[in-house]
């Protein structure tokens, strides 16, 4: 049974009972059943309430079947349990689902855990060719694939293959505890039944609420029979044609605790044509992140039907399996570093809000991003330090494009000139933009992230001048060195609920912002002839801000900290922690303008 929260989300779902093979399969169904159909598997401990979220995302578009797997759920069990949970038998309950819900038209399988485990033997037997459109797999991969996985590492030992069954052994340690009788079943009936949606909120991060259901210790004592039915038969002896007769879409969350992502490091061999999506997130992913799965389905089931690939699905970036679909946000998008990385996003796949204060430039790298591959790109025209207008862009985003995953604060202005020459307006002007900007944006964006509960990642772009003194920036570097220290702090905070924050370090690099960069205490001419002469010396430096760009993407995939860019940032950061008396010494030089 259900209550609360997921009741709500299944208000709508229609319920009927589907009998094979000794058992009743509790189905439901959301939306209509004239559109593609959808089922939905999930894994175990749990029951088809773990997809709650996601259907109700897909309902509006699809015809959506949840079944709660034998055993499990409202579902009955089989009698005797032994050997009652074969993938043999999970097969002929997947046939009479889908020849109940969707006779005449094939099928969009999504599988999570032992769902998409049970779901890989569909999709690679005879017996369902032409039943399947699609499989969208996540977190549980087939037993076969896995069975020669370990015999190729077996065979033909190196000590990186050694290491990843050793590596996948240990996070494999349920599995053994599972095969032991009786005693699984009395700790899921007993204090781990009870504890184990407190354990599910502190370690895999699922928002707390209706979900496990009631039955959770009757189904986890019940399914620990699919370990032992199927696991060490066919490990033993997998099956040579376990080819997919469908498209499979491979979602990988990267914090997974009990697959490695090694494992499918040969699938290609088994899927042809195979998508491969990574997910900074734990295991839970149809709780933790079902905004961003409900997306990469629909677009897979649609690009399926359609019998033509997407945008995202051609997004060729090297980071195209880790943004695709996701929504990020670029401040100082007009040109230069903004410009490169919301370049970078959309060739990723990645959704675009490219937002400048000259609204032409912001409509120019929108209308850009979506020629280069971003699905949808918007420009928006505002001043970062307005905080009034950050908070209806804020929520405009929410309302029409939805919650943000990455945001990159990078709108910026440069100053130069010695603190005594330095204004309060002037000072204020740079910590307006360079400072409050980047306030705005994480606490307006950062609290959408934090209350949608499903992590994201937030990059400020500092500079080398942010630990690196000078007496010719004392009001830049002091802006930067607080963004700096600001994200330091923000990725404490922020650390417990998923979301990732970035600092990026450039150096010397070739933007605009040499051109536009003022020069206090010096008359126009002076001014302009400096700015000049700067502009030059970065264009014979020429670093292009597509290698920034290309830095950010990588900060995120890897949630770094502190990312110095250039030769000369990595420089300066490494004399910063081991040669600060030389920084500061280089510091006095007067620099040649």
């Amino acid at each position: 049974m259900t209550t609360g929260a997921d009741t709500e989300k299944m208000r709508d779902a229609r319920e009927r009972w589907v009998r094979t093979g000794g058992v009743e399969l509790c189905v439901a169904e959301l939306g209509d059943p004239e559109r593609p159909t959808v089922v939905l598997v999930h894994g175990y401990p749990d029951s088809k309430e773990v997809w709650s979220e996601v259907a109700e995302r897909l309902a509006p578009r699809f015809h959506v079947v949840l079944y709660d797997v034998r055993g499990h759920g409202r579902s009955t069990a089989p009698r005797p349990l032994r050997g009652g949970f074969t993938l043999e038998k999970l097969t002929d309950d997947f046939v009479a689902v889908i020849d109940a819900v969707s006779p005449d038209r094939p099928v969009h399988v999504v599988g999570h855990d032992w769902g998409s485990v049970q779901s890989w033997e569909f999709v690679t037997v005879q017996r369902t060719e032409g039943r399947i459109a699609s499989f969208t797999s996540m977190s549980g991969p087939s037993l076969d694939h896995f069975g020669h996985w370990i015999k190729k590492r077996m065979s033909r030992p190196t000590p990186r293959r050694v290491g990843q069954l050793l590596g996948q052994g240990a996070k494999s340690w349920y599995v053994y505890m599972l095969h032991t009788p009786v005693l699984p079943e009395l700790a899921w009936r007993g204090p781990l039944g009870k504890r184990w949606p407190r354990i599910l909120e502190r370690v895999e991060k699922v928002p707390a609420g209706d979900y496990p259901t009631p039955s959770l210790p009757q189904d986890a004592a019940h399914g620990a029979w699919l370990y032992r039915d199927n696991i060490r038969a066919r490990l033993r002896r997998p099956r040579a044609d376990a080819y997919a007769h469908a498209p499979v879409q491979l979602i990988t969350p990267s914090g997974d605790a009990f697959l490695s992502e090694r494992l499918y490091d040969d699938l290609e061999l088994w899927a042809p044509g195979l998508t491969r999506r990574t997910l900074p997130a734990k295991h839970w992913v149809p709780r933790t992140r079902p905004d961003q799965l409900a997306a990469w389905i629909a677009e897979f089931v649609t690009s399926n039907e359609d019998g033509m690939p997407t945008k995202d699905s051609r997004a060729t970036g090297k980071h195209a399996d880790r943004f695709g679909g996701q929504l990020v946000l670029v401040t100082g998008a007009g040109s230069g570093i903004g410009r490169a990385t919301a370049f970078a996003f959309a060739e990723a796949g990645a959704r675009v809000v490219a937002v400048d204060r000259d609204a032409e430039s912001a409509a120019r790298t929108a209308e850009m991003s979506h020629l280069i591959g971003a699905p949808e790109a918007w420009g928006e025209a505002l001043d970062v330090s307005d905080e009034q207008a950050m908070e209806k862009l804020a929520e405009k985003v929410a309302r029409e494009y939805g919650v943000v995953d990455v945001l990159v604060n990078n709108a910026g202005i440069g100053l130069s000139g010695s603190f005594l020459d330095t204004s309060t307006e002037d000072w204020r002007k740079v910590l307006d933009v360079n400072l409050w900007g980047v306030i705005h944006g994480c606490r307006l964006f950062g609290k959408q992230m934090a209350e949608r509960g499903q992590g994201g990642h937030i990059v400020n772009t500092a500079s080398a001048a942010a630990y690196q003194p000078s007496k010719a920036l004392p009001a830049y570097s002091t802006s930067k060195a607080a963004v700096l220290m600001l994200s330091e702090c923000l990725r404490a905070e922020l650390a417990g609920q998923g979301i990732g924050v970035s600092a990026i370090c450039p150096g010397f690099v070739n933007t605009s912002i040499t051109a536009t960069a003022r020069f206090v205490g010096v008359d126009a001419i002076e001014e302009k002839r400096r700015q000049k002469r700067t502009s030059r010396l970065y264009g014979l430096r020429n670093y292009p801000p597509e290698k920034v760009a290309d830095a950010i993407l990588c900060a995120v995939v890897r949630n770094q900290a502190v990312v110095p860019v250039t030769p000369e940032a990595r420089g300066a950061h490494l004399m910063s922690r081991f040669m600060p008396k030389a920084l500061r010494a280089i510091a006095r030089l007067e620099p040649r303008l």
